[in-house]
C-alpha cells in the first residue's frame, strides 16, 4: 500500500512483524529499496510480541526504525514516535 501512495500519505507505516504472505522484516527492505521519494527517510517501527535483544537488532537491521514490544504500553509508543519526530525535525 506505501508503495503505491503518494508521498504525503502517510507520516510513519506501524510494521507488524509477522504477517502471513511477508513478515515485516522483508517488507521494510522492500520499501527501502523502493524507488517511492519517502522510502528512505519514512519512519517503520516494528511491532512484535518477541523482545528480546536480538529481536530489536534484527528490526533496526532490516531498515526500521524503531521497535515496540506487544502488548503495546501507550507511554512507549508516545516516547518512541516523539523521539523519531525530534530526529526528523517535526516537534
Amino acid at each position: 500500500r506505501f508503495l503505491r501512495a503518494e508521498p504525503d500519505k502517510y507520516d510513519m507505516i506501524l510494521m507488524d512483524v509477522q504477517m502471513p504472505v511477508m513478515d515485516g522484516y522483508e517488507a521494510t527492505r522492500r520499501i527501502r529499496a523502493s524507488v517511492h521519494p519517502r522510502a528512505a527517510d519514512i519512519p517503520i517501527v516494528a511491532m512484535t510480541a518477541n523482545a528480546f535483544a536480538e529481536d530489536v537488532r534484527r528490526a533496526l537491521d532490516a531498515g526500521m526504525d524503531g521497535h515496540l514490544p506487544k502488548p503495546i504500553d501507550m507511554n512507549a509508543m508516545r516516547e518512541l514516535l516523539g523521539h523519531l519526530r525530534e530526529e526528523r525535525g517535526d516537534a
